[in-house]
């Protein structure tokens, strides 16, 4: 029957059955009870719950004892029920409803069915009070987002008055425009009838002159065939003379180059280098850098295409700066590898590498050069700045010489020897894109 109860009601039933059976002797709790007698209070009303309700509605003598237990806690609550027309109003209705269903009292359904609908309706108020909360937040919430709309419109409405007042500013300005211009187009029309009326005059006084120009010029040209015929023998003489005289120019350089025994290709100043120092060039000046930026890799490209250029790389400052992290041995590889692609694009050019000595015993072993390009190493205990600045020197006054590093003193050392300096970021650059 317990099932019947509403939730308040079942759970002060089974609250003052649990009273009832923490005080019972253990002789005389129910053996279905003896497990739920030994649980904690508070344990014992959740998870006793359906034993003891089992026990209330199966077992008489219990229900009997609960019983005695409510008259002597409650005496006046049930001398009211037993007695009056009607439960107390001050009682709560759930108290009322365990009662009179523990005692069995003549309509305790009745006060169940009170309980049940004072139940139901203090859910339906809860319900409803909530529902008027969440409704006053939604309300509250599109009261804030109708002024935040309204705002924003206002703020658009302000901002189309001001784009409003500003287009009709620039067509005002537009017509004092095209007023102008109307005016402007009347006096060119008026200047270009005038023109017309000129041109016409002009062409009249042409048409004149290209007549008599035209017999002046039937003269000329009888007289210019008349000189032409004369001066073509003249002509001819001299033309076998000059030929004559190159064939035989031509014969005597050959003659001498095979007495000389001259090689096809003559060796350059930076194969013969000797330790002596050479003197100084004339700074070369004839790079088109087209205005960039130091480190852009067109610097590279302007100096390939420059005819016989000297190309001097200070190896270890490029390759530091560009995979430093890299053994010595591989940096070099991948430089050399590198600069064998740009050789290819030079025109009677030359590219000379150096790499920095001065902190080894003997130089390394096992370089091999990529066509055009020169490795070279400074001695034991010189530093490769002097090397380069030594080689620039040796080259000959006027020729273009340019020298990759982005150390200052190179650089300066080199410009001041008379040749072009080029940061060591643009040739890294230029290689990254090969």
């Amino acid at each position: 029957m317990t099932e019947t109860l509403p939730p308040a009601v079942r759970e002060r039933v089974v609250a003052i059955a649990a009273r009832t059976l923490d005080e019972m002797p253990a002789a005389d709790v129910p053996r279905p009870l003896r497990p739920v007698r030994r649980f904690m209070p508070a344990k014992r009303l959740r998870l006793g719950a359906a034993p003891l309700a089992a026990a209330l509605e199966s077992d008489p003598a219990f229900r009997a004892r609960v019983a005695a237990d409510v008259r002597r806690d409650e005496p006046d609550l049930v001398g009211v029920l037993e007695t009056a027309d009607g439960p107390p109003p001050a009682a709560p209705p759930e108290e009322i409803a365990a009662v009179a269903y523990l005692l069995r009292l003549a309509g305790w359904e009745s006060y169940v069915d009170a309980a049940a609908r004072d139940a139901r309706e203090a859910g339906d108020a809860a319900r409803a009070e909530e529902e008027l909360r969440e409704a006053r937040a939604a309300l509250e919430a599109h009261r804030r987002a109708a002024e935040s709309e309204r705002d924003t419109l206002r703020e658009r409405l302000e901002t189309c008055r001001s784009e409003l007042e500003e287009a009709r500013r620039r067509l005002r300005a537009s017509t004092e425009r095209c007023r102008r211009a109307e005016t402007e187009a009347r006096a060119a029309l008026g200047e270009a009838a005038t023109a017309r009326a000129q041109a016409e005059a002009a062409t009249r006084e042409a048409d004149v002159d290209r007549r008599r120009l035209r017999g002046r010029v039937q003269e000329l040209e009888t007289a210019l065939g008349a000189a032409r015929r004369g001066s073509r023998e003249a002509r001819s003489m001299d033309t076998a003379q000059l030929r004559v005289l190159l064939d035989t120019m031509i014969a005597s350089a050959n003659g001498m180059r095979k007495a000389l025994d001259l090689p096809p290709i003559v060796q350059r100043p930076g194969d013969l280098l000797a330790t002596s120092a050479a003197a100084p060039a004339t700074p070369f000046a004839g790079i088109n850098l087209r205005g960039l930026p130091g480190d852009h890799p067109g610097i590279v490209d302007d100096v390939l295409v420059i005819p016989g250029v000297h190309l001097i790389v200070d190896g270890y400052n490029v390759t530091k700066r560009g995979y430093g992290a890299q053994p010595l041995r591989s940096q070099r590889t991948r430089l050399l590898s590198g600069i064998a692609t740009l050789a290819t694009r030079m025109v009677e050019g030359e590219i000379t590498v150096v790499f920095d000595a001065a902190e080894v015993t003997e130089r390394p072993v096992g370089i091999s050069a990529p066509r055009n390009v020169r490795v070279v190493f400074s001695d034991p205990g010189e530093i490769a700045d002097l090397e380069i600045v030594r080689r620039v020197k040796a080259e000959p006054e006027g020729r273009a010489v340019v020298v990759v590093s982005s150390d200052r003193e190179v650089a300066e050392a080199s410009a001041a020897a008379g040749a072009y300096p080029v940061s060591s970021d643009a040739l890294l650059a230029r290689l990254s894109r090969t």
